[in-house]
C-alpha cells in the first residue's frame, strides 16, 4: 500500500489539489489559496486530476466540484479511494440539499462546503482541516499502533477501519466506521447526535440546514449502518434510538 504524504510543520508549504471545471472560481480560488500560502496544483478535468494524483501523492487537501462533465466529483472521490489515495476531500459545490452531503459524508469526504460562501470562510475551514491532518501525523508519528477493539461479536481494527462482526466484514465507511468505533467505545451510554457528528467530521463543523441540521446526517449514518449489520446478522439490535438525544451501543453486542 502506498502511504499518503504526512503533513509536516516543517515542510514547507502544504499542497491543495484544486478540482472545479469552472474556470473563473478555479482560478479565483486558486490565487487566494496562493495568497493563503498554500501551494496549490488547479484541474479543470476530474480525469487528469485523477491521473496526477495516482502517480504525486504529496497533496494534503483536494478541493473537489461534484457537478463536472465526464467524470463527477462523487465518482473521482470514489475512484481515488479504490486506488487508495487517502487525501482528505473536502467538496466545493452549489447542491446544497442534504442528500448531496450525506453521500460525500458516507464516501469519506471530510467536509462539504457551499461555493456561495466568502473565501474567508473557506479559508477557516481548510485551516482547521489542515491542523487537524498534522495533530493526526504527529500522534501517529509519536504514539505506537492502537489494538484492535473487541466487544461482544464486534472487533474494530482502527489502523485499517475495518469492523468484524461475528467472524464477519462489515463493509463501513471511514465515516460510518467512526460512528460504530464511537458507538462501541461507550457502550452503554447514551451518546449526543453532536458527538457522533464530531467523530466523523471533528468539532466545530456546520452541517444541513438549521443550528441542528448534522442530526438528519447522524440518522442516514446510522440507518446505512445498521442496515450493513443486519445484512450479515438479522438479529442485530446493538444500536439504539434514545430520542431527541442520540445512540446507545447495547443489547447483544455489549457484553462478551
Amino acid at each position: 500500500m502506498v502511504r499518503q504524504a504526512s503533513p509536516s510543520k516543517d515542510a514547507g508549504p502544504q499542497r491543495v489539489v484544486l478540482v472545479d471545471d469552472d474556470d473563473m472560481f478555479r482560478e479565483a480560488l486558486r490565487n487566494n489559496l496562493k495568497d493563503a500560502g498554500l501551494d496549490v496544483l488547479a484541474f479543470g478535468d476530474s480525469r487528469v486530476a485523477l491521473e496526477h494524483l495516482r502517480v504525486d501523492r504529496s497533496a494534503t487537501l483536494a478541493l473537489l466540484d461534484w457537478k463536472m462533465p465526464a467524470m463527477s466529483g462523487i465518482e473521482l472521490l470514489r475512484k481515488m479511494r479504490e486506488a487508495r489515495i487517502n487525501v482528505p476531500v473536502v467538496f466545493l459545490t452549489v447542491l446544497g440539499e442534504p442528500f448531496y452531503e450525506e453521500t460525500a459524508l458516507a464516501d469519506g469526504a471530510v467536509d462539504f462546503i457551499d461555493k456561495s460562501r466568502t473565501f474567508t470562510i473557506i479559508q477557516k475551514r481548510i485551516e482547521m482541516i489542515l491542523a487537524r491532518a498534522r495533530e493526526d501525523a504527529d500522534a501517529e508519528a509519536g504514539a505506537s499502533e492502537p489494538e484492535p477493539f473487541r466487544i461482544g461479536h464486534l472487533e474494530l481494527n482502527p489502523v485499517s477501519c475495518r469492523a468484524v462482526w461475528k467472524g464477519r466484514q462489515v463493509d463501513l465507511t471511514v465515516a460510518e466506521f467512526a460512528v460504530v468505533e464511537h458507538l462501541a467505545r461507550n457502550a452503554g451510554q447514551d451518546v449526543r447526535y453532536r458527538d457522533l457528528y464530531n467523530a466523523v467530521r471533528g468539532p466545530g463543523f456546520a452541517a444541513g440546514f438549521g443550528a441542528e441540521g448534522y442530526r438528519a446526517n447522524v440518522r442516514s449514518f446510522v440507518k446505512r449502518i445498521r442496515q450493513k449489520f443486519r445484512d450479515l446478522d438479522d438479529t442485530f439490535e446493538c444500536i439504539e434510538n434514545y430520542p431527541g438525544f442520540g445512540y446507545r451501543w447495547s443489547g447483544n453486542g455489549a457484553a462478551i
